[in-house]
């Protein structure tokens, strides 16, 4: 049986080209007789190629080489309206068994690049990590910080608690020592002396002196 070929799912953007390629193996030469049908797209048969419905009359061209087994088509440009299945079908008798071969057309609004989307998606995935990471440090500033507040208070404390108390002032009192005069001012010590008038001339004589000393503190 003959053996056919074509990608399973084919996206192009609106306007471009799309490709939709169909090869197949035989054991058979290929001659003539061989034909080839894109449902509804595309006939080819005798060497010629005919457009399959009006809507792809002037948009459908056939790139491969039925020589070497290629019967791919192109289309362009491409519309929203092309959105579907399609079937490749190839008869080279006496091979003319075999089972078509199915590709899912899908036109989109834009195709982006295989490269920008796994830039898209790395930077996605890199922003996610970074934002994991600042929460992570956050929390542990967070930890680090409430656990110094408890340390610093459990001191605080503890120094409080095992702080003297402040003495209370004692005022000294001397009994006696405050001054009973009115007017509150020193005075110095008070000497008394008892010296001898007896009158004589030739001599004097001092009486045993008698000191007495006040001395008041304030």
């Amino acid at each position: 049986a003959i053996d056919i070929h074509a990608d399973p799912e084919v996206t192009v953007q609106n306007g471009t080209a799309g490709v939709l390629r169909c090869t197949f193996k035989s054991s058979e030469v290929v001659s003539s007789h061989t034909t080839v049908t894109w449902y509804f797209i595309y006939y080819f048969s005798n060497g010629q190629g005919f457009p399959g419905q009006e809507e792809f009359k002037d948009r459908v061209q056939f790139i491969g080489d039925i020589n070497k087994r290629d019967v791919s088509i192109q289309l362009s440009p491409t519309q929203f309206s092309d959105n579907g299945t399609f079937f490749c079908d190839v008869k080279n008798p006496p091979d003319v068994k075999g089972t078509q071969a199915r590709t899912e057309l899908r036109v989109v609004l834009k195709s982006l690049p295989q490269s920008k989307t796994t830039v898209i998606v790395a930077g996605v995935c890199g922003a996610l990590v970074l934002l994991v990471l600042i929460a992570v440090a956050a929390c542990i500033v967070m930890r680090v910080l409430h656990n110094r507040h408890d340390y610093e208070c459990t001191s605080l404390e503890s120094m409080n608690s095992e702080a003297p108390q402040p003495r209370k002032k004692v005022e000294s009192r001397v009994e006696g020592s405050r001054s009973t005069s009115p007017s509150g001012q020193r005075q110095g010590p008070v000497i008394y002396a008892q010296l001898d008038h007896s009158g004589s001339k030739n001599s004097f004589h001092k009486m045993e002196p008698v000191v007495y000393a006040d001395i008041r503190k304030n």
